[in-house]
């Protein structure tokens, strides 16, 4: 494992927000901030900066909240590293005091923006993650063809290269729109605008770096465009930023049938022409209003009856199936893992595929290799444990 430190193009960072500026009503209680801190360690308590943190709890704690008050808090270093599946991507992990203020901004202002947004908006929201979008599609899919008795059409779009190519600017001025709270407004734009890039620390091989496409990098992008794939901040922020595109689908283009699952979103309709015209209205939109491009070569216009593949799953007449590119995945994850593992990964997948209505004959063949690996599978194919298939209980 190589580890290096680079800094890079240092960019304008927002002053953060004083005591002496604002109004007490303004600024944060100590228990907010703890709050943040038990949110934060929900999944990142056994990352090494987690447990640096709290090994000195409380004196970290009230130093993070004085630096919070007396407007001297800036984000620290960031670690880059480069993941393969399920294609090549840049992650940038913030340290575990940056996350949490990252929760702490998203508790206090996070409910005022969601309030605001389509039920139709799935991704990094409590309660609409992958199966409340794929569940939610195959309603409108099922009422939008009568139960599968009419014909109708659906266009599926993608944005390219997404979280690298946000523009910070146009972001902000949709944020503070709704943070009339000076203190909260500074705190915004001080985590927003930090540019993970000024200073950070790569660790794993090098060689990954290659591996992925120069114009997916955020290294590679101006210094006001885009967002660190990671960090709670950038998912609600990249929310907020897309809520002007549902808007538009919704009040503009009356798309009654339309879903959004971060930058994946599918609009259906009996007309083929309309789905042309929303696919011109919406070309021309995204560059003008957010900078955002439509990725060509994932924009798909077919029959609703030929299969809707959305977040991971496909939705077929009176079916709905897991892509079988992730099903492959999970056979051959499972039959690779250590032993040591294999519960866990195992289990995992089972949950994943369970999402799906139609899956049984999916969790028989994961059950097949779990068994072969000499562990015991439930009968419904629904999770394996730590028993061995010599250990299970026989029938009388």
């Amino acid at each position: 494992m190589a580890t290096r430190t680079t800094r890079t193009r240092t960019t304008r960072v927002a002053s953060a927000p004083s005591a002496d500026q604002f109004d007490a009503e303004d600024l944060l209680s100590r228990e907010e901030l703890t709050f943040a801190y038990f949110d934060c360690r929900e999944t990142k308590r056994n990352t090494r900066s987690a447990l640096e943190f709290e090994q000195n709890l409380e004196r970290n704690l009230g130093e993070l909240y004085d630096m919070l008050i007396d407007g001297s808090y800036r984000p620290g270093r960031s670690i880059c590293f480069v993941v393969t599946r399920p294609k090549p991507r840049e992650v940038w992990a913030a340290d575990f005091r940056d996350r949490i203020v990252h929760h702490l901004l998203y508790n206090r202002i996070g409910r005022r923006f969601e309030r605001a947004f389509i039920a139709d908006s799935c991704a990094c929201i409590k309660g609409r993650g992958t199966l409340y979008a794929a569940e939610r599609l195959e309603s409108k899919v099922r009422s939008i063809t009568q139960n599968w008795t009419r014909r109708a059409h659906y266009l599926k779009l993608d944005l390219a290269n997404f979280f690298v190519s946000i523009d910070k600017r146009v972001l902000l001025d949709l944020l503070v729109a709704k943070i009339p709270e000076p203190f909260w407004r500074a705190l915004t734009e001080t985590v927003l605008m930090h540019d993970p890039r000024a200073d950070f620390a790569y660790r794993g091989d090098p060689a990954r770096m290659n591996l992925v496409p120069p114009h997916k990098r955020l290294l590679g992008q101006q210094a006001h465009l885009g967002l660190p794939i990671g960090n709670l901040s950038s998912q609600f922020f990249a929310n907020v930023y897309l809520d002007v595109l549902d808007q538009h689908a919704k009040h503009q283009l009356r798309a009654r049938h339309y879903i959004r699952y971060v930058d994946d979103f599918v609009f259906l309709h009996e007309s083929v022409d309309w789905l042309n015209a929303v696919l011109a209205d919406v070309t021309a939109f995204l560059p003008e209003r957010l900078g955002a491009q439509i990725n060509p070569r994932k924009t798909i216009l077919q029959p609703i009856d030929r299969g809707v593949d959305f977040v991971g799953q496909v939705i077929q007449p009176w079916r709905r199936e897991t892509r079988k590119r992730t099903r492959n995945e999970a056979l051959s994850r499972v039959a690779a893992t250590p032993a040591a593992d294999l519960m866990q990964v195992a289990n995992s997948y089972f949950g994943l595929l369970r999402q799906a209505s139609a899956s049984h004959h999916d969790r028989a063949l994961l059950a097949n290799v779990v068994r072969d690996r000499g562990r015991a599978v439930d009968a419904a194919f629904t999770k394996t444990y730590r028993g061995s298939v010599a250990q299970q209980p026989t029938k009388p």
